[in-house]
């Protein structure tokens, strides 16, 4: 019997759509928000389970996830990536963790 290898945890940029529910901490008059996450995972589908599951578990209701790759993936399609967001992906792979890093309020 041989043990799988291990595959190494990577940290994902994700941008979660979440529509309101009670509890859910998003401003009074807002309609949902976007959510910019970075979670770890050993894949992207992993990530976005993992991200889901815990802001289901913090009341909130998401709608949609999109993820925009590794942060190998996203210099190499010539994103801009500050020192404060290397650092949260740091953490994140360090924590095994789901770092919620902004949150932008939807309103009519």
């Amino acid at each position: 019997m041989t043990d799988k290898p291990k595959r190494p945890q990577q940290v994902y940029t994700l941008v979660v759509q979440v529509g309101r529910k009670a509890g859910d901490g998003l401003p009074k008059k807002a309609t949902g928000a976007a959510l910019m996450v970075y979670a770890s995972g050993v894949d992207e589908d992993e990530a976005v389970r993992e991200t889901v599951a815990i802001l289901k578990q913090a009341d909130m209701a998401p709608l949609d996830v999109t993820g925009y790759g590794t942060l190998p993936e996203r210099e190499a399609q010539g994103h801009e990536i500050a020192e404060e967001e290397r650092a949260l992906m740091d953490k994140a792979l360090a924590e095994n963790a789901v770092i919620v890093a902004e949150v932008t309020p939807f309103f009519d």
